[in-house]
């Protein structure tokens, strides 16, 4: 078995667009994968993200369907004939523009439908007629429902980063989706672990697969330097700066879990002077792929993310993760750190631990990678500022004061953020607290200190006896006003 690219039977439309993108020698899982699906026959495969699965499938099914391949202009002779299950948008939007190189010298069409963005351009695009689908599952199910998408002469169906798809539960949309294709097919399903469910899922849709494991599973690779460190919540933005300085980190993604907390040390990030960007599951499709865009093309420093950014995602040569909040799943941790050392290069991967919680976290993913794993004190620059950070978000609290700090970031703004913070407005807070500021509580209004009085069922309303106790200014005595009354409750008496 070669594992070279030129040796390889591709058609020459495809054997000149990949030798155009520079592949010369094949990863493991293509030198496997390929050949059994040139043969048409069912794959179960265990790779991990980063190992080359997109054209480990991808080519082969090309290639078979060169057969198909016409130049005629009608939507009819372009049927969905290859369909591309993944579980996020991006590596959705990855894929598909891989598939689209491939294909460059071929009539062979592709193109991608996902959420979070107008249907109406993918359906143009469907109606059109297209042998590659490309989707995320319910989207696809919307095309479907639609009728944008007829999927009965499907012959290729991928199933990637399975257990991914199976953990965000789309587990009931891919037994829809299957429901709608032809049985006889050639199915490829690609795992990063074979886990009981996953197995479950190809005994019930596959036939006789081939099995290819190209590695460990949730095995790290050798070129992440890996280090754990033990710090506080409230100093772990200080010790991510740190880091980033002393060890001249140009880009790294930043891993938190919760989208509030992406978008707030986001935040906190921009302001201490980092080119930031953020990236979780709450933006709009459009500020997703921008954000990616721009730490692809290097505009900005740290791309500050859940795990949506987790699998899949192809950036070369970013030298550093940081695991702001450590996963609570082990699995996911192999994922994240996955973002750095690809193709053989060198990364670093920082996770931050605080709290019990967090050690049992650590001690899960011990166990997964099976690597011993010691966590390191930080050792802060005695000139770098320090103060109360929890997530992003900063406290301040007077010397001598017994009551928690205020979170001015939840207060009401009477001036902007950098104005609220300048030399001059320290000063005039006053106190002892070294001219910090300090916002004094609003008095309390005694008034919902008082236990709950009913009224009287017949007296006057309140807003009634002002109006009348009020005489009418600057009208003619001629003119009769009208008696105001609370509508829906009692009639207007006659005047």
């Amino acid at each position: 078995m070669t594992s070279s690219f030129s040796n390889l039977s591709l058609a020459e439309p495809l054997a000149r667009a990949v030798a155009e993108m520079g592949y010369e020698t094949m990863t493991p899982i293509q030198e496997q994968a390929i050949p059994v699906v040139l043969s048409g026959q069912d794959v179960m495969g265990a790779a991990q993200t980063g190992t080359g699965k997109t054209a480990a499938f991808s080519l082969p099914l090309l290639q078979r369907m060169l057969k198909h391949e016409n130049a005629s202009t009608s939507p009819a002779r372009h049927p969905v004939r290859a369909l591309v299950l993944l579980p996020t948008r991006e590596l959705a939007d990855q894929v598909a523009q891989q598939v689209k190189l491939y294909a460059k010298y071929t009539n062979l069409r592709s193109t991608v439908v996902f959420g979070g963005i107008d249907m109406k351009p993918q359906t143009l695009e469907l109606k059109k007629g297209v042998e590659v689908l490309v989707a995320t599952p319910g989207r696809l199910l919307d095309h479907i429902e639609a009728k944008n998408a007829v999927l009965n002469q499907v012959e290729y169906v991928v199933l990637d980063e399975a257990d991914r798809m199976l953990d965000i539960g789309f587990l009931p949309d891919l037994q829809r989706i299957l429901s709608y294709l032809p049985k006889q097919r050639t199915t490829l399903l690609f795992s990063a672990t074979f886990s009981p469910e996953i197995k479950r899922l190809a005994g019930s849709y596959l036939q006789n697969p081939v099995t290819i494991e190209v590695a460990r599973p949730n095995e790290t690779a050798s070129t992440v330097e890996q280090h754990f460190y033990s710090v506080s919540d409230d100093d772990k933005r200080r010790a991510l700066k740190q880091i980033v300085k002393q060890r001249g980190i140009t880009q790294a993604f930043v891993f938190v879990n919760s989208k509030l907390g992406c978008a707030r040390l986001a935040r906190s990030l921009e302001r201490d002077g980092l080119r930031t960007t953020a990236l979780h599951g709450d933006k709009s499709q459009d500020e997703r792929l921008k954000a990616l865009a721009s730490f692809k093309a290097g505009e900005v420093d740290l791309l500050v993310c859940t795990d949506v950014a987790a699998r899949g995602l192809d950036i070369k040569d970013v030298p550093a993760v940081f695991n702001f909040d450590i996963p609570f799943n082990a699995e996911d941790y192999v994922h994240r750190i996955g973002r750095t050392g690809r193709a053989g290069a060198s990364g670093l991967a920082v996770s931050f631990a605080s709290g019990g919680n967090d050690v049992r976290l650590v001690a899960d993913i011990e166990k997964l990678i099976k690597k011993k794993i010691e966590l390191e004190p930080v050792e802060f620059e005695e000139d770098a500022p320090r103060g109360r950070i929890n997530d992003g978000r900063r406290h301040w609290r007077e010397e001598g004061e017994a009551g928690d700090a205020r979170d001015v970031l939840d207060q009401p703004r009477e001036r902007s953020s950098n104005s609220s913070l300048s030399g001059g407005d320290a000063r005039r807070g006053g106190g002892s607290g070294g001219g910090r500021p300090h916002r004094p509580s609003a008095p309390r209004d005694p008034f919902f200190d008082k236990p709950y009085e009913p009224g009287a069922p017949d007296a006057t309303p309140a807003w009634e006896a002002a109006a009348k106790a009020t005489p009418a200014r600057g009208i003619s005595s001629n003119i009769k006003t009208k008696r105001k009354v609370a509508a829906l409750f009692k009639s207007a008496e006659p005047s």
